[in-house]
C-alpha cells in the first residue's frame, strides 16, 4: 500500500495536495471572498471570529496551485509552501504582523512537483521539511530564524527517485523527527536531535516490504514521538515511542481497517489521528496518555473526518468531508464540543494548524480550484 507523505504537522506531498486540492473544490460556503490579505469578520457562527486570507506572492493561480499553510507557533508565525505557476514548489514563512519571506533549500530541484517541501515550526522560528532534488530523491533540512539553512540525511537514506529523508515535525527544543525510505523502498523513523545526531528505529511489527515500514508524524516538547506503522499485511496501527526509545503500538477501538495517520501529540501526551472501520468509513480519534481513547465523528462528517493537529489545552483542528465531498475544517475542544470552520465564499477548507492561543491556519479553494491561506483569529 503506497503511503502519501504528509506534513502536517505534516510532510506534504505533491499526491496529497493534488488530491485534497481537488476533494475541497466541491460546493460553496456562503460568504465575500477575500484576496487582499485584510480581516474578513464571519459574523455566524462566528461572532468573535476574524478570518484573514492571504496568497503568497509568485504562488500560482492555475487549478491545484496556491498557498498551503500547514503549521502555526506560539507566536502566531505561520509555515507551509506555495505551488508556483510551474507547479514547483516553495517554502514560506508568514509573521504576525503579515509579512511573508519565501525561502528554497539549496539543491532542491527545479522541475515540476520538485522543490522546497513540508513546514512545522518549533516556538523559536526553526521550520523543519524537505527538499526534492532534480532526481526527486527528498533530503531533510532545519532553516534557523535567522534564515540559515542546514541540510541533512539520515543515514540508509535511499537515493533513488521518491526516496530519501522526510521531516514531519520539530519541537521546541529543536529535535526532529519523520521518516526516510531507503532504497528497497522500505520506511523507517528517525529521531535527530538538536546537536544533529540522527537516531533511527522502526515500530515492532513494521513491514520490510516496499511502501511498508514505520511512519513518525508528532513530537511534543518531552520528546515524545507518535505516528503509525503499516505491517506485512499493509494494515497501518499506531504507535507513541516515549523518550528512553521504549515503542508503545496501539489501536483506535474498531478500527478494523487501520488507525492512520496519527498525526500530533501535546505537551500532555494526548494523541490525535484518524482509524477506519469495518465499512471503511474514517473517524477520529483521541488517545490520552494512560492510553485511554475517545472516538468521535464531526457533524455531517458522512464521508469521513480527519484531525490534523492537537494544541497543549487539547483543542483538536482538522476537516471533514460532508456528503457531496466537500471539505469543512473543524474545532473539537476538549469537551467534546466540535465547531465547524469554513472560510466566507470558500469552495472549500482545510484547517491543518493551532497554536496555543487558539489561532488556526490552513486553506481553501475557491470556485476555479487555486488555494489560498487563512489564519482565524478568536
Amino acid at each position: 500500500m503506497k503511503r502519501t507523505k504528509i506534513i502536517r504537522n505534516i510532510v506534504i506531498s505533491v499526491s496529497a495536495l493534488s488530491a485534497l486540492t481537488r476533494l475541497v473544490t466541491a460546493g460553496t460556503n456562503d460568504g465575500v471572498t477575500n484576496f487582499n490579505d485584510t480581516p474578513l469578520v464571519h459574523r455566524h457562527p462566528y461572532r468573535h471570529s476574524t478570518f484573514t486570507t492571504f496568497d503568497v506572492p509568485g504562488a500560482g493561480t492555475g487549478s491545484d496551485q496556491g498557498t498551503f499553510p500547514g503549521s502555526i507557533n506560539p507566536a502566531g508565525v505561520i509555515t507551509g509552501v506555495y505551488l508556483d505557476a510551474s507547479n514547483v514548489f516553495h517554502g514560506f514563512l508568514r509573521g504576525r504582523d503579515g509579512t511573508i519571506t519565501t525561502f528554497d533549500v539549496p539543491g532542491a530541484g527545479t522541475g515540476m512537483f520538485q522543490g522546497t517541501e513540508g513546514g512545522s515550526i518549533n516556538s523559536g522560528g526553526a521550520v523543519t521539511g524537505f527538499g526534492r532534488d532534480a532526481s526527486n530523491v527528498a533530503h531533510g533540512f532545519v532553516r534557523d530564524e535567522d534564515g540559515t539553512i542546514t541540510t541533512f540525511d539520515a543515514l540508509g537514506a535511499g537515493t533513488g527517485s521518491d526516496q530519501g529523508t522526510f521531516p514531519g515535525s520539530i519541537n521546541p527544543a529543536g529535535v526532529i523527527t519523520g521518516f526516510y525510505t531507503d532504497a528497497s523502498g522500505v520506511n523507517h523513523g528517525f529521531l535527530r536531535d538538536e546537536d544533529g545526531t540522527i537516531t533511527t528505529f522502526d515500530a515492532p511489527g513494521a513491514g520490510t516490504e516496499p511502501f511498508a515500514g514505520t511512519f513518525p508524524l508528532g513530537i511534543n516538547p518531552g520528546g515524545t514521538i507518535t505516528g503509525d506503522y503499516t505491517d506485512a499485511s499493509g494494515t497501518p496501527h499506531g504507535f507513541v515511542r516515549d523518550e528512553d526509545g521504549t515503542i508503545t503500538t496501539f489501536d483506535a477501538p474498531d478500527a478494523v481497517n487501520g488507525t492512520f495517520p496519527v498525526v500530533a501529540i501535546n505537551p500532555m501526551g494526548t494523541i490525535t489521528g484518524t482509524y477506519t472501520d469495518a465499512s471503511f468509513v474514517n473517524h477520529g480519534f483521541v488517545r490520552a496518555r494512560d492510553g485511554t481513547f475517545t472516538t468521535f465523528d464531526a457533524p455531517v462528517a458522512v464521508n469521513g473526518t480527519y484531525p490534523n493537529n492537537i494544541n497543549p489545552a487539547g483543542v483538536i483542528a482538522g476537516q471533514y468531508f460532508d456528503q457531496s465531498f466537500a471539505s469543512h475544517g473543524f474545532l473539537r475542544d476538549r469537551d467534546g464540543s466540535i465547531t465547524a470552520v469554513d472560510v466566507p465564499g470558500s469552495a472549500s477548507t482545510a484547517v491543518l494548524g493551532i497554536n496555543p492561543e487558539g489561532r488556526i491556519t490552513g486553506f481553501y479553494t475557491d470556485a476555479s480550484g487555486v488555494a489560498h491561506g487563512f489564519l482565524r483569529t478568536r
